[in-house]
């Protein structure tokens, strides 16, 4: 999806027309985008073609509201992995609701959307300020996840017969692409119900999206773990550091961390393919020089070099095989033969990074969120995600946001940054060409 063909229309319920009780200075103003382009020769050569540059609504509280608070029941769910800061938007959204529009009825679904459908028998939580007073001090949800696809018709029928108004979703690629379709079964009862998604995603990996809560979280917290792994290595002859962190299909975490503590010698990701003969020659070659590595590998990377046996998880990804192991083991085995003593320290530290309670960072950008998801919906706003672009909260269609996976530009200036920090060879396919 290019900028001529991005279409960033929001979907609404229908007309405002019930004057807002939040007090604020400023109410956003329909007229209020964002730009996407960002660059000035994009922006010029689309007004010299005779189009108008793609903009994002920009999120905030509006003058007028769709439904009303006083008969307006909602509803949120938490699905996929855990990540740092999902409490915080359970809690941020409640009390918005509460304080700012006087919204009494919020129900937390157990589960994720197994809580939407009849035959796991789950209870709906009936979600107070008193009940979210302090949520936001633990980690992980305590509405509890779960993942995998459930009946789109069943948990429609939830939504009706509860006589929910607004459904909160909360996850990564396939929570929203859920939301997605909720929504459009939605459309075709033709009922009054309002999906909002709230992007999810320890990977950082939504696109349209600048920035997912919990990832600064992560990286500190990875961090931490290649701390760890350079002061093993850097007190061992020719120790060896090994960091695997999370990362199906993009390296954000992996390469972040790396910038932020730049004790990484190669970083590895799923968007710079490798082969396992170049690494571990650049390996061997940075021993020699300097007798000790770090190394950090995001889980997605490295996985032609496995075998896969084609396994799928609950949400219909392909299951990895764990790249950290079998470089751990690889690496052992190449030093062994060229009779090379070295030390191995392997860290996977990655249940340990999404559990934890967000920091300070995250915790202020959740709440954020949770408040602009409550802006939106309450203006009848659907089939939608709130995001950040340019450091400005925005309105993202969820099929803009689920139309592909955010990765790193292997030619772009993040990973020229990546690659100036390790001093890792640019070419770690031939061996030959490092």
């Amino acid at each position: 999806m290019t900028a001529d063909d991005l279409d960033l229309t929001i979907e609404r319920l229908g007309t405002c027309r019930i004057p807002s009780p939040v007090s604020v200075g400023h109410f956003t103003q329909d007229n209020e985008n964002v730009l996407f382009q960002v660059a000035l020769p994009d922006i010029e050569t689309c007004l010299a073609a005779g189009k108008k540059p793609s903009v994002f609504e920009q999120a905030g509280p509006r003058e007028k509201i769709y439904f009303d608070p006083s008969k307006l029941k909602c509803g949120i769910v938490t699905c996929g992995g855990l990540c740092p800061g999902l409490n915080d938007v359970i809690r941020s959204i409640v009390l918005s609701l509460h304080h700012h529009y006087g919204v009494k009825t919020v129900f937390g679904f157990p589960y994720g959307y197994e809580g939407l459908t009849y035959r796991y028998g789950h209870t709906p939580l009936e979600l107070t300020t008193k009940a979210v007073e302090r949520i936001h001090e633990q980690g992980g949800t305590i509405l509890g996840s779960s993942r995998g696809p459930q009946d789109i018709s069943e948990m429609v029928d939830t939504l009706e017969r509860m006589n929910i108004g607004v459904l909160f979703t909360i996850g990564g690629d396939g929570t929203l692409k859920g939301a997605k379709a909720i929504s459009d079964e939605v459309t075709k009862r033709g009922l009054k119900i309002s999906v909002i998604g709230i992007p999810k995603t320890i990977d950082n990996d939504i696109s349209y999206v600048q920035k997912s809560f919990g990832f600064e979280t992560a990286v500190s917290e990875a961090r931490r773990a290649i701390y760890s792994a350079h002061s093993e290595a850097l007190c061992a002859r020719n120790g060896v550091g090994l960091v695997k962190l999370m990362g199906r299909e993009s390296g954000f975490i992996a390469s972040y961390a790396t910038l932020a503590c730049n004790d990484v010698n190669f970083c590895l990701i799923p968007e710079s393919p490798f082969t396992l003969q170049a690494f571990l020659k650049a390996l061997e070659a940075r021993l020699q020089l300097r007798g000790h590595a770090v190394v950090v590998v995001a889980e997605g990377a490295g996985q032609n070099l496995l075998e896969n046996t084609g396994d799928l998880d609950a949400s219909g990804n392909i299951r990895f095989e764990d790249i950290g192991i079998f470089l751990r083991d690889e690496i052992i085995n190449f030093f062994k033969k060229s009779k090379t003593q070295i030390s191995m320290k392997y860290i996977d530290p990655s249940y340990t990074i999404r559990s934890v309670p967000a920091n300070a960072s995250d915790a202020a950008f959740s709440l954020l969120l949770g408040q602009n998801a409550v802006h939106a919906a309450m203006t009848g706003r659907t089939n939608m995600v709130v995001g950040t672009w340019m450091n400005r909260f925005t309105h993202v269609p969820i099929a803009v946001a689920v139309s592909k996976r955010k990765k790193i530009d292997p030619d772009g200036w993040m990973w020229a940054s990546v690659l100036t920090t390790t001093g890792q060879p640019r070419n770690m396919l031939n061996p030959d060409l490092q």
